[in-house]
């Protein structure tokens, strides 16, 4: 927040997109909307796997 730096990153990790103060964009809207983190699919996806990975494996 000092600085003036900005990054621009598209990932699928829940851990990046989890970073403090980032804002997260979804391209599943027409327009792109901003969305939360825990509204993510990919926190979703990680969240069942680590909550039953019998289901998964």
């Amino acid at each position: 927040e000092k600085g003036h730096a900005q990054f621009i990153i598209a990932t699928h990790s829940p851990i990046l997109l989890a970073a403090k103060n980032s804002s997260i964009y979804s391209f599943d809207y027409s327009p792109v909307q901003q969305i939360g983190y825990e509204d993510t699919s990919h926190y979703h996806v990680y969240k069942d796997f680590l909550n039953n990975r019998d289901k998964f494996l």
